[in-house]
């Protein structure tokens, strides 16, 4: 047998034991994802939001930040959304409607959308607030969420809602809301009412003169 022969042999004797060893070790990788730490069980960033695009306006890695991990946003509470928009023509997203949001406001106002611009309402503070919820709110859910646009109209689709943790936990969450001029007024009336009720009476002007006896006049000397 030639020198060459022998390390083709070689070679042929290394590549059948290369394969036999990855066979091998397959069933075992298998056996560990199986087990109680298999990645299914374990949290996993989400690597993108919601896309979806209507008549040339493409929305895309749409998330809503929802509670901390292990924990829900209350019924009343509010919660922000994140997004970017593009438009082949100039438009204007004007509302945004969303399941589970008795009201969606749009911190300063409409958003302009010029033509080939990229605009990213992606914080840290939300420019989108989901506010007055009707129900509890979890993290790793979905809900449904409506834009509506100047000149695309309106588009539907489900946007993820991801826990404040994490990649998203540099996300600012929605302020509190302050109280609005009609309620300030009304609970100072409130207050007013309430004082006036417990004030300590004044006598009137007519109990006053009542109470202070008239003075009998003198009869003056006869001359």
């Amino acid at each position: 047998m030639t020198r060459v022969t022998r390390r083709l042999d070689k070679h042929r004797s290394y590549r059948y034991w290369l394969a036999g060893a990855i066979v091998a070790l397959i069933p075992a990788v298998a056996g560990c994802e199986a087990g109680l730490n298999a990645p299914t069980l374990n949290f996993h960033q989400a690597a993108n939001g919601a896309y979806t695009s209507v008549d040339g306006v493409t929305v895309s890695n749409a998330f809503i930040v929802g509670p901390a991990l292990n924990q829900s946003l209350p019924v009343g509470g509010q919660a922000g959304m994140f997004l970017s928009l593009l438009a082949t023509k100039t438009d204007k997203l004007e509302r945004v409607t969303a399941q589970g949001a008795k009201s969606v406001k749009l911190e300063g106002g409409a958003v302009n959308i010029p033509a080939s611009t990229s605009v990213r309402l992606t914080g840290p503070a939300p420019r989108i607030v989901l506010t007055d919820l009707s129900a509890a709110l979890n993290g790793g859910t979905t809900i449904s969420v409506s834009l509506y646009f100047a000149n695309a109209g309106e588009v539907t689709f489900s946007v993820p809602v991801v826990p404040h943790a994490y990649d998203y936990a540099t996300y600012a969450q929605p302020a509190a809301p302050t109280p609005t001029t009609t309620a300030l007024s009304d609970t100072r009336k409130k207050h007013h009412a309430q004082a006036s009720d417990t004030a300590t009476p004044q006598p009137s002007t007519s109990a006053l003169d009542s109470a202070v006896p008239t003075p009998t006049p003198t009869p003056s000397p006869t001359s």
